[in-house]
């Protein structure tokens, strides 16, 4: 009975080892080779049909495994259209594809934002690149009950952005990455959703910390947005944090940010020249070189970076007031005291040509 029982028992386990075998071979792609295919799928194509159509197209191993794979996972709802898919993918990344919709046109679009760009070089890349005009971008910003939408579906959008005196409403809260687009018809409205929603999937994980900082969100992007134009070497993190320390020591100081950058977007100048005295000398809330404009500007000033976003959250404490940087090098100086900042700007004015 016991010899009987054991049989059993390691014809189960065989069977066990063997279906996780099984199953691990199948998931897995076809090949390494990255072959193309543009798969059609047709309307009101059953699981059994676009299961055969793959698996014609080599883009997977086993047409009744998909047929498997689909009922284990309870997907129901692979939709119809042309889908471009490689024998490189797993059997997961495929399924994910259909099952959201990711239909490929050949007149897709690619377009890349940087990090650091404000709203208006924003509009100019969109104008650029798809149908739609630099006017279009700016105008969609004064349709109040659009912003109020926007409001109401991301968590991070606030009454905050319909301040008066904030230039462009959603300046720093789109996320500046690589996006496609289904063509150049696509609506800016479909373009602002697409980065609005990589900024949640960047900002969503530090939410906890957001909602008991001192600084509510719209104050941390702004933070950000600053020390994403100010630091000159885009790879030092240390800077990133350095500077964001700088700002929040004034602050509680009471003392001006005393930010070219930020006197820069108050004249909405995006070309490199040096500023003017009268220039540096105006009332707009964004002139941190006023002396008599103390606090926060009133929004962020371009776009930000996921590092400048964790500079501004996960702050470090320093007693730096000052910093400056070499323009020739991207190296960044950090000061407690006034007289040695100014010693070190002396010393740069030549290479840093008045900035």
């Amino acid at each position: 009975m016991k010899k009987i029982l054991l049989i059993c028992v390691l014809a189960i386990l065989f069977v066990a080892v063997s279906g996780v075998g099984l199953y691990s071979y199948y998931i897995r792609p076809v090949d390494n080779k990255k072959v193309e295919k543009i798969v059609e799928i047709e309307k009101n194509s059953t699981s059994k049909i676009i299961a055969k159509e793959l698996k014609k197209n080599n883009i997977i191993k086993s047409d009744l495994f998909f047929l498997l794979y689909l009922k284990v996972n309870n997907v129901n709802d692979l939709k119809a259209g042309r889908y471009k898919l490689n024998s490189s993918m797993t059997l997961k990344e495929i399924v994910d594809i259909i099952k959201n919709g990711k239909i490929y046109t050949d007149d897709t679009i690619r377009i890349t934002f940087r990090e650091g760009i404000n709203y208006r070089e924003f509009a100019r890349i969109v104008e650029k690149n798809t149908n739609n005009s630099y006017d279009d971008v700016l105008n969609i910003l004064n349709d109040k009950e659009y912003l109020n939408s926007l409001i109401e579906d991301y968590w991070f959008l606030t009454d905050k952005i319909l301040d008066d005196k904030i230039y462009y409403p959603l300046e720093g809260y789109l996320f500046p990455d690589t996006y496609e687009f289904k063509n150049k018809d696509v609506t800016v409205p479909e373009i602002i959703k697409k980065l609005l929603d990589q900024m949640d999937k960047v900002l969503s994980p530090y939410s906890n910390k957001i909602e008991i900082d001192k600084y509510n969100v719209h104050e941390l992007l702004t933070l950000a947005s600053i020390a994403e134009k100010e630091v000159s070497n885009k790879s030092n993190e240390d800077d990133r944090k350095k500077v964001v320390s700088v700002f929040v020591n004034r602050l509680n100081k009471g003392i001006s940010l005393g930010s070219d950058i930020t006197t820069r977007y108050s004249i909405k100048l995006d070309e490199s020249r040096p500023l003017t005295k009268s220039e540096y000398a105006s009332n707009s809330p964004y002139n941190t070189r006023n002396i008599n404009n103390v606090g926060l500007i009133p929004s962020p000033i371009c776009m930000v970076s996921k590092d400048s976003i964790e500079a501004s959250i996960d702050r470090i404490d320093t007693n730096y007031l000052y910093f400056i940087s070499n323009i020739s090098t991207g190296e960044t100086f950090f000061f407690e005291k006034s007289n040695e900042f100014e010693a070190k700007k002396q010393e740069l004015s030549k290479v840093n040509g008045g900035y």
